[in-house]
């Protein structure tokens, strides 16, 4: 701890020259001057303390009132009369008569969602109810597949892009010829061709909010649950409007009915049901396109399938072997490769190969240039991972053949 101004003591003798007492008061107040810089700068560090101290003790005292309040009770607004409103309790559907003032009254109708309190007093109005497991599947940031990474499907695209992005765009065009654009469109198709590339791709393009899932995440075990799931998915796409909502592998709940007394069938059926009646209930859809992609359209029920629900039903085939050099270009434009490839004999090379197979022959084409210490890739690397890739898929239908 530096001296306080009075315990200073006068920095000079009574016998030293006028010159050097005012060389030593000056060497003082410099002293005295960076003493009080240094004060000056722990009052700021104090008070700095101090102010967050004070919020903390804030924070803990609203969370101390707020422990100390009665719980709030969720209920639904049944009726509203002249008398009050009439609300059923969640849980208990215990219905009640309770008044709200006129303010209150013009905020709430007939199924909104509100917080009662022990009296049964409606206290505020809720947001509508969604399971957090739809609003979990909105796409918040886009994917970053464009039209440009996909080959070979370039007919198939045009299809999408009409269906999809053209009546959200350009809405007009549709009421001048006086039809109705479509809702829906189906992407059907063997393994590995790119239809789920294609829904991400029109999730980058279109500036509409984007729901994706896959048919697996509708089948609950629980009678209803998936059906709620199907509304709450559908209730969101309604809030966020324009909004596309992607179904992959849809055969998982849309598979035909069969007689099947199971409550796992029945269960299915059921969430198909639902997902029937949103695409083409009473109730309009608006500005709600949909995308659903299949392997096994052989499976789907023909309900699904009909105009109204699914207005496109589109395959997306294997390449040809054009589509498969453009695909091959697409999965080595960042590759370090030789000058010398040629394409069109990789093409040829990989007969019968779709998109994703394309894609894994050029990532083991990579490795096997890895695996030299090289950095360009050669036309050998790529005739040697399609080996590859042949031998292991033989060895695994072999394997499945002895199970």
């Amino acid at each position: 701890m530096t001296d306080t101004v009075d315990e200073v003591e006068l920095p000079y003798d009574e016998d030293a020259s006028q010159q050097e007492k005012i060389e030593a008061l000056q060497e003082r107040l410099e002293i005295l001057e960076a003493q009080n810089e240094e004060m000056r700068d722990k009052l700021l560090d104090a008070n700095a303390e101090n102010n967050k101290y004070q919020q903390k003790l804030e924070r803990l005292t609203h969370e101390n009132k707020k422990l100390k309040q009665s719980p709030l009770f969720v209920a639904t607004v049944q009726e509203l009369t002249d008398e009050g409103v009439i609300i059923k309790q969640h849980g208990n559907n215990q219905e009640a008569l309770t008044e709200v003032t006129e303010e209150m009254r013009e905020d709430i109708e007939p199924d909104d969602r509100v917080a009662v309190n022990n009296s049964l007093s409606i206290v505020k109005s809720l947001d509508d109810e969604t399971d957090v497991r739809a609003r979990v599947m909105q796409v918040d940031s886009s994917p970053d597949v464009t039209y440009s990474d996909i080959g070979g499907i370039a007919d198939q695209i045009e299809e999408v892009r009409e269906t999809v992005e053209m009546p959200l765009e350009n809405p007009g065009m549709f009421e001048d010829v006086g039809i109705t654009p479509p809702s829906g469109v189906l992407l059907h198709g063997p393994p590995g061709t790119g239809k789920t590339m294609l829904a991400k791709a029109v999730a980058n393009q279109t500036d509409a909010t984007f729901i994706k899932m896959a048919g697996s995440e509708l089948v609950h075990k629980f009678i209803g649950e998936g059906a709620k799931l199907v509304r709450d998915l559908f209730e969101l796409a309604r809030q966020h409007e324009p909004a596309v909502i992607f179904i992959d592998e849809i055969d998982a709940i849309a598979a035909k009915r069969t007689e099947s007394k199971t409550s796992g069938d029945a269960e299915v059926q059921r969430t198909m049901m639902q997902l029937l009646s949103e695409m083409d209930g009473f109730e309009d859809r608006g500005e709600i396109r949909i995308i659903a992609a299949t392997n096994r359209f052989d499976m789907l029920d023909r309900a699904i399938l009909r105009p109204g629900r699914f207005d496109r039903l589109i395959e997306v085939p294997k390449p040809d072997e054009a589509g498969r050099e453009q695909i091959f270009k697409i999965h080595t434009r960042d590759m370090s490769v030789d000058d010398d490839i040629d394409y069109a004999a990789l093409a040829e090379m990989a007969d019968d190969a779709s998109g994703a197979d394309i894609k894994a022959i050029c990532t083991e084409a990579g490795m096997f240039a890895i695996r030299d210490d090289r950095t360009d890739v050669t036309m050998s690397d790529f005739e040697n991972a399609y080996e590859k890739i042949q031998d292991e898929e033989e060895d695994e239908d072999v394997s499945k053949t002895f199970a």
